[in-house]
């Protein structure tokens, strides 16, 4: 008998780097299943929906369905059309990000001048042109939003910048900061894993590699947090951290000892 009903786990750098599987991953995800545990995949990345994790995970032998999955890129989406529907978006982000808006009903345009919301990114594309179009679009009171905070992405070559990164350029421009963070670790990417997991906070289990996102959004919603070894942070990180982990697993794979 486990004390948690429900896990979210984070998933770039807690259950794959890049296109490869982290080793222990599959281990642990089994263990939780194993345990009758609901599983969730909370990822930050904003460039994939739901689909592409399960695609990753089924030569794995694991079926993770869509409703399992959750990215920064569909909570943006959600919040953006509950909140914001019929608004033109002015994006900074990729492509990916884009027809994800644009599946949800979501109109986005190019247009700076046009935009009622801007939603900033992750972008590989990002210039000295995208500055200046941030700075018109960004006049007045329009809203200002990040899809999520990360300022590196980890990949198969090392860490590459991330959306963290692209909004610290459009705040400096700006003058300001986004009116909200939508993806981890904020109110809203709580509420929606809560709705999707029907779980008690008390009762889940957060894991992850990011101690400023995925432990933050564990700690602020009052859910157990475990901190993972095999991404961005390191063990020597968590001495003078300012959140702390109730937990810390070399890998993921180390999950079913604190089921016991």
């Amino acid at each position: 008998m486990t004390a948690f009903e429900a896990a979210i786990l984070d998933v770039d750098g807690t259950i794959v780097r890049g296109e490869e599987l982290i080793p222990g991953a599959i281990d642990g995800l089994r263990a939780l299943e194993n345990a009758g545990i609901d599983r969730l995949l909370f990822s930050n990345n904003p460039t994939r929906g739901a689909a592409h994790y399960g695609a990753k995970l089924e030569p794995h032998g694991l079926d993770i369905a869509s409703e399992s999955v959750l990215t920064s890129a569909l909570v943006s989406a959600e919040y953006l059309q509950a909140n914001h529907a019929g608004e033109s978006i002015f994006l900074v982000g990729d492509d990916r990000l884009r027809a994800i808006l644009e599946n949800h009903d979501l109109t986005v345009t190019d247009d700076p001048d046009e935009s009622d919301v801007v939603l900033g990114s992750f972008d590989r594309e990002f210039s000295y042109g995208t500055i200046w179009e941030s700075l018109r679009a960004l006049e007045g009171d329009t809203q200002f939003y990040g899809t999520d905070p990360d300022v590196t992405i980890p990949t198969d070559e090392g860490e590459i910048p991330g959306s963290g990164t692209i909004l610290a350029a459009m705040e400096a421009v700006a003058g300001r900061e986004p009116d909200s963070i939508l993806g981890k670790p904020s109110k809203m990417a709580a509420e929606t894993a809560i709705s999707r997991l029907e779980t008690p906070p008390e009762r889940t289990l957060v894991v992850g590699d990011r101690l400023n996102t995925d432990i933050e959004l564990g700690n602020r919603a009052g859910m157990t947090t475990a901190a993972v070894l095999t991404g961005v942070t390191e063990r020597g990180d968590l001495e003078d951290a300012a959140v702390e982990p109730d937990y810390v697993l070399e890998s993921l794979g180390e999950v079913g000892e604190l089921l016991e």
